[in-house]
């Protein structure tokens, strides 16, 4: 016990006969090494975008007329969304094929909830490409925005997606908005 004793005295009097400049090199030293840890740890994993760009159909429910001549519209979907895998966005067209057809392309910005499902919110253009017809989305060219979801279905390349539709001034003879909501499946490439 006494050699312990005196180890522990011999110690304390060497760390007395360390430079003060040496002894903040070694404090230096030891922040730098504490402060590198975290870059040796594995980082928390956090959600990223349901992964993969998809191809997919369903269908389109408008829910909203324009003027007597401009009634709420049902249409095929046919739905395309590329995936940047880098960032979070990706470019979506979607094809309301009926009586009459549109085109609604969007930019969208995705918001991971999971690893298997994202929200997003897409703002770009409702194309009608039938004439003076209606589509879900109206009769007549117009800014539109695309909420949504996609969700990866568990060990398969299929995807469900749901969307709803906001055409803005989208009616010829009656003006005001057009809103539509979409649903269907897409298969993952």
């Amino acid at each position: 016990m006494q050699h312990l004793k005196q180890s522990i005295d011999d110690r304390q009097g060497d760390r007395q006969t360390v430079p003060y400049w040496q002894r903040g090199l070694m404090a230096l030293g030891g922040m730098a090494l504490v402060a590198g840890v975290p870059l040796l740890v594995p980082a928390v994993a956090q959600a990223q975008a349901a992964y993969g760009s998809y191809v997919g159909a369903g269908v389109g429910f408008g829910v909203t007329r324009g003027g007597d001549d401009e009634p709420s519209k049902t249409a095929a979907l046919v739905a395309l969304r590329y995936k940047f895998l880098r960032a979070p966005l990706s470019v979506r067209t979607q094809a309301l094929i009926g009586d009459a057809t549109a085109i609604v392309p969007t930019v969208s910005y995705d918001i991971p909830l999971n690893w298997r499902t994202d929200a997003y919110i897409g703002v770009g253009a409702s194309i009608p490409v039938s004439g003076d017809r209606t589509t879900p989305v109206g009769n007549q060219t117009s800014f539109a925005i695309q909420p949504g979801i996609d969700y990866v279905m568990p060990n398969s390349s299929l995807v469900l997606f749901g969307n709803a539709i906001i055409a803005f001034d989208a009616y010829r003879n009656g003006g005001g908005a057009a809103a539509s909501f979409q649903g269907g499946v897409g298969l993952r490439f």
